[in-house]
């Protein structure tokens, strides 16, 4: 895991690169490499930053050079065993035992013909010194983040969107269309970028450069694709073996040359994880949150340190706990100049504290979770949406009673929570819509009339473009599966915009770096053969992977109640930040700029505050988005790296 950089026929290149590269040394903290060749009537420099996981000696440095090609490259393979059998036979001789040297020898023998070959996280940059051409690719499921940046004939890459602000002096122009697309997701979606003129190159994808100024796309890998295979395999009765493919995956995430560790929320997906790890590496250690008993018992929190601690016990796991208090809300500028991008997930530092705690205890490597939700319909939301249907067979004017009664109910006193309450007014905001406009309503913030009016009246029609991509990217299938059409959607959308993007930003700020064994191309094929009533069950979601967790686990482990990787939010914003959020909405600069309505945002305020709607998340969203505006109109964000 590591940073990489670099520019091609780009004015002043070698300084350009060289900080680029110093913008990126939290990603690789154990060395630092450059390279420079011309490149038809200029030059390419590749800059690296190096975390070193695995071929800990100077034979696994970056920017690898060989024979004509270079090569700068942020992942890990997972089955670099293999081809590295398979290439030694054809003849290879490898120098040292790093997985770069086996993608620099793939990448020569059969060039983007290798893509689909590779099992991992990646993004690389490769040099041919005999054609003058760049070629950048990323992997299949976008775990690995890729910004990159056009003017003329020449280009700018890195793994991180800051390190091409601070390079271009604020000249960035902040995309208006993307922080509308982040008020309603609360994230960026991978299609968008925060900045006009970078984009990030797609998950599953490669691009080369020419030296005339010539480029050339290809897709290698596609979701929807591998999605309506898993249909055509499902209908002609194939049933993976969901506990040996995740098995399997987490056995070769275990792939290291240092240390490794896991995430342990007590929840299924981790629980299983640590389970496996633990079958393949006795005495694993584990890290785990936990947070105030005020705030869990406000928010009505499932006790999960309780699931964890008997995990650990059972398993004979090392598990360290981490309590999450509000003082951590001062990491609020850190996070969102970590995040790259406006995220509004408190998760974000919730990974940043335990991969910081980690790496103190001199752990660099770390198995998450992620992805499981996604693939195999484990989020409230897709079961909400099933029950919706049959929601809509309920006569109307008993619905629109039903509705009458929970909306006076309040979600929240002066002392507590009421959990079951938010959830049925969520449920009832989306209960009666079509199919695609429920499921975007059921996990985005506003409704097109709410985003309307919290937004410059001049950004209306970019509403309308947001609203419209969630409809394409939904509708974009070949499915006839209610819930493998969500599942669809999310992998393509939610887990790359928001959940790969935050781990992989928020651990990489604490030098970590997180492996993710779900979000694997025989896993993701597996999650598609899976029909989607073997996916939820009765009102139970992730049935096909909790049957298949119980070849390891006790079931009052795999049938708990859902766990949370979140934070207590309303208690937060009810009580610590409440000032913070009155400052903003009065005097900020999204609001004093016209982006944000002052009186859009003062209703929330004082509807969350009388406890009959909760906004707990929109304002902790516009937090995030005022921190993260403020650094890129004044650079002030940027000047944290320098």
């Amino acid at each position: 895991m590591c940073g990489i950089a670099g520019t091609y026929r780009w004015p002043d290149g070698k300084a350009v690169t060289d900080r680029l590269t110093d913008v990126l040394a939290h990603r690789g903290p154990d060395g630092s490499g450059r390279y420079s060749h011309p490149a038809g009537d200029g030059e390419v420099h590749l800059g690296h930053r190096r975390l070193a996981i695995i071929d800990l000696s100077e034979t696994g440095a970056q920017p690898m050079v060989s024979d004509g090609l270079s090569l700068t490259y942020n992942g890990e393979l997972y089955n670099a065993p293999e081809l590295r059998a398979e290439l030694t036979g054809a003849g290879v001789r490898f120098r040292g035992t790093s997985d770069t040297e086996v993608l620099l020898e793939a990448w020569r023998r059969w060039g983007t013909d290798c893509l689909p070959r590779l099992r991992g996280m990646f993004a690389f940059a490769v040099f041919d010194e005999r054609t003058g051409e760049l070629v950048l690719a990323r992997d299949q499921l976008g775990i690995k983040p890729l910004f990159l940046l056009r003017r003329g004939g020449g280009m700018v890459f890195a793994s991180e969107l800051k390190a091409l602000a601070a390079v271009t002096g604020g000249s960035l122009e902040v995309d208006h269309a993307a922080l509308v697309a982040s008020l309603l997701y609360y994230w960026v979606p991978d299609s968008r970028c925060a900045f006009r003129e970078a984009e990030k190159l797609p998950p599953g994808s490669w691009l080369r450069i020419r030296p005339d100024g010539r480029e050339e796309r290809g897709r290698y890998w596609n979701l929807k694709d591998v999605a309506a295979e898993g249909r055509e395999r499902a209908r002609s009765g194939e049933r993976p073996d969901l506990a040996a493919i995740v098995e399997e995956s987490t056995r070769r995430h275990l792939l290291s040359d240092v240390p490794v560790a896991t995430f342990l929320s007590g929840g299924l997906d981790s629980s299983f994880l640590t389970a496996l790890a633990a079958r393949h590496q006795p005495g694993i250690s584990a890290y785990t949150i936990g947070f105030r008993a005020a705030d869990a018992k406000f928010e009505a929190m499932p006790d999960d340190l309780r699931y964890a601690r008997q995990v650990a016990q059972r398993y004979g796991v090392d598990l360290h706990e981490i309590e999450i208090a509000p003082n951590v809300l001062d990491l609020l500028p850190q996070m969102t100049y970590s995040l790259d991008e406006p995220i509004g997930d408190p998760a974000a530092i919730n990974t940043f504290l335990i991969c910081s705690a980690a790496r103190d205890a001199g752990v660099k490597v770390m198995l998450s979770g992620m992805g499981a939700d996604e693939l195999f319909a484990g989020y409230r939301k897709h079961l909400a949406n099933l029950l919706a249907l049959r929601y809509q067979r309920v006569p109307r004017p008993l619905r629109r009673g039903v509705s009458g009664v929970v909306d006076r109910l309040p979600v929240a006193t002066a002392r507590r929570g009421y959990r079951s309450v938010r959830f049925a007014k969520r449920f009832l905001s989306f209960a009666d819509l079509p199919e695609e406009t429920a499921f975007r309503r059921s996990y985005t913030m506003y409704d097109q009339d709410e985003l309307l009016a919290l937004v410059d009246p001049d950004l209306a029609g970019t509403v309308g473009d947001v609203l419209t991509e969630h409809a394409d990217v939904y509708q974009d299938n070949d499915l006839d599966d209610h819930v493998n059409r969500m599942c669809l959607t999310d992998t393509r959308m939610f887990l790359p915009g928001l959940n790969l993007a935050y781990t992989d930003r928020s651990s990489m700020a604490a030098s970590t770096e997180v492996r993710v064994p779900y979000v694997d191309v025989d896993v993701v094929r597996a999650a598609f053969t899976v029909p989607g009533d073997r996916k939820i069950v009765g009102r139970q979601g992730k049935a096909v992977l909790k049957e298949a967790a119980t070849s390891i686990l006790p079931k009052e482990i795999v049938y708990r109640p859902k766990g949370l990787f979140s934070a207590p939010l309303r208690a937060w914003m009810s009580r610590d930040l409440a000032p913070l959020v009155r400052e903003v909405v009065n005097d900020g600069v999204l609001v004093n700029s016209g982006i944000l309505r002052r009186d859009a945002l003062a209703r929330m305020v004082a509807e969350d505050a009388a406890g009959q709607r909760d906004f707990s998340k929109h304002l902790w969203h516009v937090l995030t988005l005022e921190y993260w505006y403020r650094g890129a109109v004044s650079g002030s964000g940027r000047s944290q790296a320098a």
